[in-house]
């Protein structure tokens, strides 16, 4: 596939013609509109709905397309099965350093500490939805959905893992026949270009959906809802900081690349996910920058797509830490024991509900649901920032798959740490 730059630019220009400063602008202009007029604000929901909706119908064609073409370029099923493994390795190893990360900084902190609320005032009814969708989204019916009713089902729905699975068999399949396989590839191939190309037309878009967005969620939630949970909003933002530059930055320095300036490469997308509340906009555009640093194509069609379901390291963090606040809110002691139970059933449940919309705040109420001790009532404490923590935990899952992409790709000998330095350099110019 030819080399596309969806944001870099070989020369530099002005900051004002950037699409990160277009989109912090709209930020402001969003939450200006939302906070002087609520009403407003929240009308423009469907501007935020709308670039999303632009943004997730070409995901599944990028997926499929890349793997087709990396799997079929490899011609090895044992190197993809190498790399499919270590990724799922990696995914275990720091999603359950994530989940550690929450529960280490809970005891610390004690965000919920002061509340004394009694969960019997508390209305239950408000988290009966998401219990309900906890409990259809369990480890079975998880393992089962990945498999596709037919080969198509998996575009209908955007059901990323059935996708990725279509798209694995169909790239040993156009590698195995050889020849006759050639003119499909050329095709899949050629689309590859036109759905990229695609993206870039969307993005153009990006500052008037990250002004909906927030418009939106400041006209209806307001930042007066901000206040009485302040301390875990504060407690959540630093822990994603600290989970980034040291867990992450400690995986990067292993591998001889900087965390920060893998940050700023991929600023675009970071603000474009503060921006929406959703990792998956900045999906395509994460996934071709992470090619243009040397990354294979079947490396990242691989490890991005799948990391957004088992590598959710935002959603890992935060399982625990609002577990614990819930606990610490309603005075519920929890013994060392009881911690390390939350912990083993997080391990399952924050990969289990991964794929639904608010999956994160999902996984919670599966979680609690498993640990009786935590009353699943006082999830209703969270509903009410839960829009606004769910952007970090997007922000988190978004960078934890870029890094997961270069440590494959460099464990795979792709790229190594020259590589990557000459790439950011030549990206900042």
């Amino acid at each position: 596939m030819a080399t596309l730059s969806v944001h870099a630019t070989p020369r530099r220009r002005s900051p004002f013609r950037s699409l990160w400063f277009q989109v912090i602008v709209a930020i402001l202009a969003g939450i200006a509109v939302g906070r002087i007029a609520p009403a407003t604000g929240a009308a423009l929901k469907p501007l935020g709905d709308g670039f999303i909706r632009l943004i997730t119908m070409v995901i599944t064609a990028i997926i499929f397309c890349t793997i087709v073409n990396g799997i079929a370029g490899m011609k090895d099923a044992k190197q993809v099965g190498k790399v499919g493994g270590k990724a799922l390795l990696y995914f275990e190893v720091v999603s359950s350093l994530a989940l550690l990360t929450g529960l280490i900084v809970g005891n610390l902190v004690h965000p919920g500490s002061g509340f004394n609320v009694n969960p019997a005032t508390l209305n239950a009814k408000s988290v009966l939805m998401y219990a309900t969708q906890a409990r259809a989204t369990g480890v079975a019916s998880f393992v089962e959905g990945i498999i596709p009713r037919t080969l198509l089902s998996g575009f209908a729905t955007g059901s990323i893992l059935q996708v990725v699975m279509v798209a694995i068999l169909t790239g040993f399949a156009v590698g195995s026949v050889g020849k006759h396989g050639e003119p499909l590839l050329r095709v899949i191939n050629s689309a590859t270009g036109v759905v990229f190309k695609i993206v870039d037309f969307v993005m153009v878009l990006a500052p008037i959906g990250a002004f909906g967005a927030m418009a939106f969620t400041v006209g209806r939630y307001g930042v007066a809802s901000l206040e009485p949970l302040l301390r875990l909003i504060l407690t959540f933002i630093g822990t994603c900081i600290l989970f980034v530059f040291v867990v992450l930055g400690s995986i990067a320095a292993f591998y001889r690349f900087s965390i920060f300036k893998f940050l700023r490469y991929i600023g675009n997308e970071i603000v474009l996910v503060l921006g929406t509340s959703s990792s998956e906009v900045a999906m395509p555009s994460l996934m071709q920058k992470l090619e243009n640093l040397g990354c294979s194509q079947a490396t990242v069609g691989l490890v991005v797509p799948i990391g957004y379901t088992f590598n959710t390291d935002g959603s890992s963090l935060y399982i625990t830490l609002a577990a614990l606040f819930v606990a610490q809110a309603t005075n519920t002691h929890l013994s060392l024991m009881q911690q390390l139970s939350l912990f083993g059933v997080a391990v399952l449940t924050s990969m289990g509900s991964s794929g639904v919309q608010g999956a994160g705040f999902i996984a919670l109420a599966g979680t609690l649901m498993v640990v009786p001790d935590i009353p699943v009532a006082g999830m209703a404490l969270l509903l009410g920032i839960d829009r606004f923590l769910s952007t970090f935990r997007a922000l988190i899952n978004l960078i934890g798959n870029g890094v997961a992409s270069i440590v494959i790709a460099c464990s795979e000998k792709e790229v190594d740490a020259d590589t990557l330095r000459q790439a950011f350099m030549e990206a900042q110019q």
